[in-house]
């Protein structure tokens, strides 16, 4: 039988070697916990400018992130922090993402929930937290208005001028409290 890209191959196989008891004690788990290890290590790494993210505390499962807005867009110079909450599944099945810091985009609702297909019906096990980051900060520039969260951000995205304005306007007083 061949497994797809989203299927855990831990599914079909059970290892005859002893499995670490994380959390529930599943294979899955351990699989999880062995990816999440790895993008961590690969995210210190790497070195890429404008994003980061790291394990909540000792929690594996539960990831602070920021990434800052990308030159030459009307986000340039802010920074948004984000909550990344990854199932005992991941890679198999995408994590939860939200923006903890609020963002006025056309794709971020106003409880931080987004609108991104790779978070949804897209995801493949081939994503990891580098390229989800990387896509959230390219999101920010290069928003899908055909398919919004906040209509009112779509309906003025076309007017850079008066969108940049009340995104600063909204970052300044919902973040920076002037």
């Amino acid at each position: 039988m061949m497994a797809s890209q989203n299927m855990d191959p831990a599914v079909a196989e059970i290892s005859s070697k002893g499995i670490p008891n994380l959390n529930n004690g599943t294979k899955e788990t351990h699989s999880a916990t062995k990816r999440l290890q790895k993008e961590l290590s690969t995210l210190m790494m790497c070195g890429d400018k404008g994003i980061s993210a790291f394990p909540e505390g000792d929690n594996l499962f539960r990831w602070k992130a920021t990434i800052q807005g990308p030159s030459g867009t009307v986000y340039e110079g802010l920074l948004y922090k984000l909550v990344m909450e990854f199932p005992s599944s991941y890679p198999y099945t995408a994590p939860t993402v939200k923006f903890e810091t609020p963002c006025y985009h056309p794709n971020v609702d106003q409880h931080g929930n987004i609108c991104l297909d790779i978070l949804k019906e897209k995801w493949s096990a081939m994503y990891d937290v580098k390229t989800l980051l990387l896509s959230l900060q390219s999101l920010l520039g290069d928003p899908n208005i055909e398919s919004p969260l906040n209509i009112h951000a779509a309906e003025l995205w076309d007017s850079q001028v008066l969108y940049k304005k009340i995104v600063r306007e909204k970052y300044n007083k919902d973040v920076l409290g002037k």
